[in-house]
């Protein structure tokens, strides 16, 4: 099966890279500027259609989440525009197409996971820029799989992870947000269920379950507490730790409105495909393990 990946160097994408080497049925193709540009739908359907996809993944996006309250343009051309031209370009060569979202694209309201039922409500220019990829894809393709996550990190790239830990090589006390609320989700266990996922598509040429689903970390937690499990799993390995300092989301003002609540509930794509990712923290210690 021939997987072919929008982007090069995103968490996702990376970690896809590393957990394909123990698909021997699966040829992972990564595309990214400048032969396949999101900014620049006309260079879409040529790099897609050279690569012969059997399954899309839909992975590349624009992500600076408070720059996009600046650049809400560029946000849509990659996020919504962009992502409709990859969804169409699969669609074009017969194949489905897998295509990453997010949490922000609810308002964030109540304590409750949020089902893939639920109305949306974005409340930022990426969120907004996001949900309207998930319309687009959904349009162009008709056999997509949308996959929400949230909280994503990963051995690669810039995450919360990577940060605490540079943070609390240069200080003793770090100001976590404590009233924020979500799925911590290793990029890595997002691979294997994106894989997994290929794999039913691959044998089951029946499948007919396509549409939205969470693809998130099992359980749930807050940020300041997230910080805490992370100073503590690379303190058990000789690695830098620092205290926490609960603080709350108004003491730590952002251009971008972050959600209080981004749990999201796994059980849809668990029933359907019989995968859920490890508990988070079991997750997170198998990441500091490579980073530490």
């Amino acid at each position: 099966m021939r997987i072919v990946v929008t982007g090069r160097e995103g968490q996702v994408v990376r970690s896809l890279t590393e957990r394909a080497v123990h698909h021997s049925s699966i040829e992972l193709i990564a595309l990214g500027r400048p032969e396949l540009d999101l900014a620049r739908p006309e260079t879409i359907v040529d790099a897609i259609h050279a690569a012969r996809p059997d399954l899309v993944v839909s992975a590349a996006a624009y992500t600076a989440v408070d720059q996009a309250e600046d650049e809400p343009e560029l946000a849509q051309a990659i996020n919504a525009i962009g992502a409709g031209a990859v969804a169409q370009a699969a669609a074009e060569m017969g194949a489905p197409v897998i295509h990453l979202s997010t949490d922000y694209v609810f308002s964030g309201e109540g304590e409750k996971p949020y089902v893939e039922t639920d109305p949306t409500g974005p409340r930022s220019a990426y969120g907004r820029s996001k949900l309207d990829g998930e319309l687009a894809v959904g349009a162009a393709n008709s056999r997509h799989l949308i996959l929400r996550t949230a909280w994503v990190y990963s051995p690669f790239g810039k995450n919360f992870v990577k940060t605490m830990l540079t943070l609390a090589e240069n200080r003793d006390t770090v100001s976590v947000v404590s009233d924020q609320w979500g799925n911590p989700t290793s990029a890595l266990d997002i691979a294997d269920g994106i894989l997994h996922v290929a794999d039913r598509l691959r044998t089951d040429s029946a499948f007919d379950a396509f549409g939205i689903y969470h693809l998130a970390g099992t359980g749930n937690t807050n940020w300041s507490s997230f910080a805490r499990e992370i100073f503590a799993a690379s303190s058990q390995r000789g690695g830098p730790k620092a205290e926490v300092k609960d603080i709350l989301t108004a003491e730590y003002p952002t251009k971008a409105m972050r959600p209080l609540n981004s749990r999201l509930s796994t059980d849809r794509f668990f029933g359907v495909f019989d995968w859920r990712a490890p508990k988070w923290n079991v997750s997170l210690a198998s990441v500091i393990d490579k980073l530490v």
